[in-house]
């Protein structure tokens, strides 16, 4: 029976080498391979012919980058798979796109990223929070991205206040982008398929920005969703929390020359602020984005800081 089975695995290996490349799960690589869902995702783009530069993260063997290569001005094309990268060069050596395409070897969350206008591209799902921030903080503001994700994911990233998947990564996504949910693909548009069904994204940054330093932003809604069933009062009552901010606002105090109150406590101090906004009862899955900058606004006046 063991000689059975080795016989099977060596053959499966012998059929996976005559059809090329050994695709990588830890890089997350399932090739998008349906023409119809590439030129879709151009299309919700709005790809300026011969004047826009698109930035496409995980371009594998180029399916999706050589559709962009004919209408974009240049094409840069991060690829972590030197494997994949070559590919990608062979496919348009020779040809008129060859002087079109830049490709950056090496891990996207760890790039400095050029100037770019557009993002296409379908992203390796275990990198897909990192790599929205890394976007959308990055300056100057591009124009528009449109992302392939696993679809709960792109469903978080759209979901509202009251909303059963409504998150931390929902609030932070919002406060930065306009996010929109473009299309469903399935799993056979891919190779090899994926076990998870997948979503199309579109994200347009805000801009001007908010005026918010995002740290700070994180650093409350990060404190905030801990329990986002319970009130806001009860996760502030954290232990960890309350030493967490008391720590920040005794620097506070120094670095501005001033003394503790006599008396001071912490938790005494937050929900006053609480109170007054008539949010201590409020919770992080009902509050939006102009819920959490009136949050953060009182707090900073206080000199009361979450970075």
């Amino acid at each position: 029976m063991p000689k059975i089975k080795s016989e099977k695995k060596a053959r499966i290996h012998n059929e996976i080498q005559k059809q090329g490349i050994i695709y990588n799960k830890d890089f997350g690589q399932h090739i998008l391979k349906n023409p119809l869902v590439i030129k879709s995702m151009l299309d919700k783009a709005a790809l300026r012919p011969n004047s826009d530069i698109v930035l496409e993260i995980g371009p594998g063997t180029g399916n999706m980058t050589v559709k962009i290569l004919e209408h974009a001005k240049k094409v840069i094309a991060c690829e972590i798979d030197a494997r994949l990268a070559a590919e990608l060069q062979k496919r348009v050596q020779g040809t008129p796109m060859q002087t079109k395409l830049q490709v950056l070897l090496g891990d996207f969350l760890k790039a400095e990223l050029p100037l770019f206008d557009l993002c296409i591209a379908n992203v390796p799902y275990q990198i897909s929070s990192p790599l929205v921030f890394k976007l959308l903080l990055h300056r100057p503001l591009f124009r528009c991205a449109v992302l392939m994700f696993q679809r709960e994911f792109a469903q978080r990233l759209v979901a509202k206040p009251g909303d059963k998947l409504y998150c931390r990564l929902s609030i932070n996504t919002q406060l930065l982008a306009h996010v929109d949910m473009l299309m469903k693909v399935g799993k056979n548009n891919f190779k090899p398929p994926p076990k998870v069904e997948s979503s199309v994204v579109r994200l347009e940054p805000k801009n001007p920005p908010p005026p918010i330093n995002f740290t700070e932003w994180d650093g409350l809604t990060r404190i905030a969703f801990l329990r986002k069933n319970k009130t806001l009062a009860a996760g502030f009552k954290l232990s960890s929390v309350t030493e967490m901010l008391e720590k920040n606002y005794k620097l506070h105090l120094s670095l501005h020359n001033m003394s503790i109150e006599e008396n001071f406590n912490m938790q005494s101090k937050v929900i006053n602020i609480l109170q007054k906004l008539g949010m201590e009862t409020c919770r992080a899955r009902s509050m939006d984005v102009d819920d959490f900058m009136r949050l953060l606004l009182a707090f900073n006046s206080e000199g009361i800081h979450f970075n």
